[in-house]
């Protein structure tokens, strides 16, 4: 007689314990740059799919890098910039995309696949996400007010002539803690190669940024956003569409800052940042198809609307708003986009010589 009632009650535990292995939770946990998406499409996201969204945020491509080679990094899908991207391809940390699970890949735009290919050969591992210009953001009045009406503002002269850095230093000047990002402007600014992995041109650009290192308040990749919309500094050199989302802040608060985005004639550094799924995420499936929902044209120019960056997806354009698509900052006419550069992924000798010289820039040391 015991027999059957102890199978009894192991048939009961079972369909008590079934239905909520079934209806386990699905999650995706999501490690991406911060002021970088619009949170209403991460909620629109979880409503149509039901899968939960975990989402942390990060301020340099070496924290990233950092977790990744880690590993058990705990994140589905994560945002590297261009060479970070190359750089970890060829350290494994990545698994190939499931094309067939990316339908909407179809509203990729070609020639900025077509770039992102030389980080990741075959677009194998990878997906543009939002691609943007590194340079020069002033609070037009201050700025003015000390370098004067006929003193040109698109070029990079206004950052490393310290003759002109100096006269900034009391209204406030930050610049973007990533090396990667600074340095092939400064080479560009110097009439050197921007992508040059020579020793002597990378101790060339190494001079000139502590030669001006003194007029930097704070080397920051995020905090300027607000810093600049809200008057406490007058230059930063940063990301296209952080300075954008600066001065709709700024007027947003009513608060009489005027904030200007300029691509220095010399050149600027066009960069790419990109959605790619960990080689151990613990859910492939919900990675994919988060990737899947931000290359819809309507959450892609959402995003784009947002954050005031240029999206990779083709299909979007036609949904960006007016004043965004318009504005060369954001989508560069062609003769401004000839003057952008891109550039790879340092070896290991020379990422030892930038991060070096790099380390003396922001100590001072």
């Amino acid at each position: 007689m015991a027999r059957p009632l102890l199978g009894g009650l192991l048939a009961a535990c079972l369909a008590l314990a079934w239905p909520a292995a079934a209806a386990e939770e699905r999650v995706v946990n999501i490690y991406n740059w911060s002021d970088y998406i619009d949170p209403k499409m991460l909620d629109a996201f979880t409503r149509e799919t039901g899968i939960k969204v975990v989402y942390d945020t990060y301020d340099t491509n070496e924290i990233l890098e950092t977790k990744l080679l880690a590993g058990k990094s705990g994140y589905d899908v994560v945002v590297p910039s261009g060479p970070f991207l190359q750089r970890l391809i060829r350290a494994g940390a990545f698994q190939p995309l499931d094309k067939a699970k990316l339908p909407n890949l179809k509203n990729a735009w070609p020639e900025v696949t077509a770039r992102l290919a030389v980080y990741d050969p075959g677009n194998a591992y990878a997906v543009d996400y939002m691609w943007g210009t590194t340079g020069i953001g002033v609070n037009t009045a201050l700025v003015r007010e000390r370098l004067g009406p006929n003193q040109p503002l698109n070029t990079w002269d206004i950052v490393l002539r310290p003759e002109l850095i100096a006269k900034l230093k009391d209204c406030g000047v930050t610049m973007l803690d990533a090396p990667e990002d600074i340095f092939p402007n400064v080479l560009a600014a110097l009439g050197l190669k921007p992508d040059s992995k020579r020793v002597d041109d990378l101790n060339q650009a190494g001079e000139a940024l502590f030669r001006i290192r003194g007029a930097v308040q704070k080397f920051h990749s995020s905090e300027y956003i607000n810093q600049l919309a809200n008057g406490d500094v007058c230059l930063s050199v940063g990301y296209s569409g952080d300075v954008l989302q600066a001065r709709r802040r700024a007027q947003e608060a009513k608060n009489d800052v005027d904030i200007a985005y300029y691509i220095p004639q010399q050149g600027a550094l066009m960069w790419f940042d990109s959605f790619a799924i960990p080689k151990d995420a613990a859910h492939p499936a919900e990675a994919h198809a988060f990737i899947d929902f931000m290359l819809r044209p309507e959450v892609a120019a959402a995003n784009t609307n947002f954050v005031s960056y240029a999206s990779g997806n083709l299909a979007a354009k036609a949904l960006v708003k007016p004043e965004i698509l318009s504005n060369p900052g954001v989508y560069p006419d062609e003769a401004t986009f000839r003057r952008l550069f891109t550039n790879t992924a340092y070896d290991d000798r020379t990422q030892r010589v930038v991060t070096r010289l790099w380390t003396r820039v922001r100590t001072g040391k």
